[in-house]
């Protein structure tokens, strides 16, 4: 997408003056309380931005860095990582978006890219990165599948000490493994969490254990390496149920006692922003790009200051 952008940073300075902010500012709130906790953008609803247009909108949205998918289809190709994965970071620096977190499809350090990427990312000031997933293969069943898992981790935590980087693997609500998360503590609980640690989603892990999730947050609290936050509702049609992803607060996770947990169990992490609604209808997809902007800037710091409110309330520090 071209863009004349002398025009670009004009209009935004004009627009950005108009946009209807909440009562509480993300900026307001990035003080030292929450320092501990740096909200990162999962960057793929943006993708299809150039970067400087996400970097500028996550910045004015309150948004502290990027989460980077770099990944098969994603904002960076790993076989092109060298050369584009510090242009991107460098377009967040230009806006003092930091990246600190990428998400990647890797599994195993005898994958092509896998060496690559993460020395890469870690040579450019990254410190986590989420895992790919694996599957269970029911014919093996279920205890053979864990264990051929495990060495493929213990060879990633190797490598995450060579470079100094954290890998992550996000619990996700389905069929894979770490979606009842039992399993996922099976598999990383002796292994140093500086190296491989759990992505603690909260609204995969509701979607799983409506009430039991808890339970999880407790069993890996020693284990969590970053915080994915995201919140859904049921949508019960012809009777089947599916997720629907909602803004922060008006679905059914229980943020209260998210909050609460967190402060009571002490867990200290990161913060990966996932927005899995809308960011623009139909019609808004034919707007200018200033309009369109605009918008999502009012959705994504609508969430984030949400999570800074909470933060405040329970005086998580």
């Amino acid at each position: 997408m071209d863009y004349n952008r002398r025009k670009f940073i004009k209009g935004m300075a004009i627009a950005a003056a108009t946009i209807p902010f909440s009562k509480i500012s993300a900026f307001e709130m990035s003080d030292n309380k929450i320092s501990k906790y740096p909200i990162s953008f999962f960057t793929k609803p943006l993708d299809h931005f150039e970067p400087d247009f996400i970097a500028e909108t996550l910045s004015l949205s309150g948004v502290e860095g990027f989460d980077l998918t770099v990944r098969p289809g994603g904002i960076v190709e790993p076989a092109n990582v060298e050369n584009d994965l510090p242009k991107i970071i460098e377009a967040g620096m230009r806006h003092n978006v930091m990246t600190k977190m990428i998400v990647t499809s890797i599994q195993d350090t005898t994958e092509r890219h896998a060496k690559k990427t993460l020395k890469v990312a870690s040579e450019n000031g990254v410190n986590h990165y989420r895992l790919g997933y694996y599957d269970y293969d029911f014919k093996k069943g279920i205890l053979k599948s864990l264990a051929e898992v495990k060495p493929k981790l213990e060879r990633l935590a190797q490598l995450n000490r060579d470079l100094n980087i954290q890998g992550g693997y996000q619990n996700h609500s389905g069929i894979r493994v770490g979606a009842p998360m039992w399993d996922l503590w099976q598999l990383i609980h002796d292994i140093s969490p500086k190296l491989i640690s759990n992505q603690f989603d909260v609204r995969h892990a509701v979607t799983e254990g409506n009430a039991s999730w808890i339970l999880s947050m407790n069993l890996l609290r020693g284990n969590i390496g970053s915080l994915a936050i995201k919140d859904f509702v049921w949508e019960v049609s012809n009777g089947k149920a599916r997720v629907v992803g909602t803004p922060l607060g008006e679905g059914i996770v229980d943020f209260d006692l998210y909050f609460k947990t967190i402060k009571d169990l002490n867990i200290i992490a990161p913060i990966t922003l996932h927005i899995e609604y809308p960011l623009l209808s139909v019609d808004e997809k034919n707007l200018t790009l200033l309009q369109k902007q605009k918008i999502i800037v009012e959705k994504i710091k609508k969430d984030v200051d949400f999570i800074r409110f909470n933060f405040n309330k329970y005086e998580i520090i």
